[in-house]
C-alpha cells in the first residue's frame, strides 16, 4: 500500500519539485527511529548509513518512508542511499546552491556517461547521466523541528525542470525561480525532484536524507547504459539493479 498524494499535491510536485507531508511518521514511528540511529556517533554531521536493520521496515515496503516514495515512484520504488545530518553548534556546516550528482554503486564499470569516481566514506560514487538523476526522489525525513529561524533549507522551486546546469550558472536560474524555504516540525517528510537546485545554511537539527529510485525487475531492464535508483534522506539503503553485463549496480544494504 503506498501513500496517495492529491491531485493538488501531484500538481505541486510536478510544478515545484518540492512536496511538504505534514506528520508522515507519528509519535511511535519516530521513538523507533530514535532508537535505531540511538548507537551511531555524535561528532560527525553527516554519516552515511548502511548495516542498521532497524531502519529498514522504514525504507521498504511497507513501511513509511517508502511509501511517500512510492507515490512518485509507484511500487517498484527502491532505497539506494541513506545520510543521517545529526547538525550540532560543533558539528555544521552550509552548502551553496547546488545540485546533487552523485550516486553510490557497488562496483567500478566503465559504461559510457558514467563518471568522475569518488570515494566517500568507504563508498563507491559516480556521476551518472543527467536522465538518471531526473527519475529519482530524495526524501528528508524531520526528527526535530526546523522553524524558520534554525537555518531550514532553501530551494529553487521549478528549477529541476532546467536540467543539469554549470555551477556558474546555478544562480541565474535561482534569481529566475525565486527561493521557497522548507520548514518542518518533527515527522514531517519533505518530498523532492532530485535534480532540484537546494542551500543548505547551517542548522542544528536531525534530518535522515533517503534517495529513492524506480527498480525495474531484470526481465525488462533497458540495458548497461541504465541504473535504476532510489534515494532516501538521512538513512543510507539500496535496492539492487539490473544485473546485466556492464551495468554499474546500486548499492543494497537494506537489510
Amino acid at each position: 500500500m503506498t501513500t496517495e498524494l492529491s491531485p493538488s499535491e501531484a500538481s505541486s510536485f510536478a510544478k515545484d519539485g518540492a512536496l511538504r507531508l505534514r506528520a508522515a511518521l507519528d509519535a511511535s514511528d519516530l521513538d523507533r527511529l530514535e532508537r535505531a540511529i540511538a548507537g551511531l556517533p555524535r561528532e560527525q554531521a553527516g554519516i552515511r548509513l548502511r548495516g542498521l536493520p532497524a531502519l529498514a521496515s522504514f525504507l521498504v515496503s511497507p513501511g513509511p518512508v517508502w511509501r511517500v516514495a512510492a507515490a512518485v515512484l509507484g511500487a517498484a520504488a527502491r532505497p539506494v542511499r541513506a545520510i543521517l545530518f545529526d547538525k550540532t553548534a560543533r558539528t555544521n556546516w552550509g552548502l551553496l546552491w547546488h545540485q546533487d550528482r552523485t550516486i553510490v554503486v557497488t562496483d567500478r564499470v566503465e559504461v559510457d556517461g558514467f563518471g568522475p569516481w569518488t570515494v566517500k566514506s568507504g563508498l563507491l560514487h559516480v556521476a551518472p547521466p543527467f536522465d538518471l538523476l531526473a527519475a529519482m526522489v530524495t526524501l528528508r525525513v524531520h526528527l526535530d523541528a526546523v522553524p524558520d529561524g534554525n537555518a531550514p533549507l532553501l530551494i529553487a522551486p521549478g528549477s529541476h525542470r532546467f536540467g543539469q546546469i554549470p555551477e556558474r550558472e546555478l544562480t541565474s536560474v535561482v534569481q529566475q525561480c525565486g527561493t521557497a524555504v522548507c520548514l518542518a516540525e518533527a515527522g514531517d517528510i519533505w518530498l523532492y525532484a532530485t535534480p532540484s537546485f537546494m542551500r543548505r545554511k547551517p542548522p542544528t537539527f536531525r534530518p535522515i536524507d533517503v534517495f529513492f529510485r524506480l527498480i525495474l525487475p531484470p526481465a525488462i531492464c533497458p540495458g548497461p547504459d541504465v541504473v535504476r535508483r532510489v534515494t532516501t534522506s538521512r538513512l543510507r539503503s539500496g535496492g539492487a539493479c539490473c544485473d546485466s553485463p556492464g551495468v554499474a549496480r546500486a548499492f543494497c544494504e537494506s537489510s
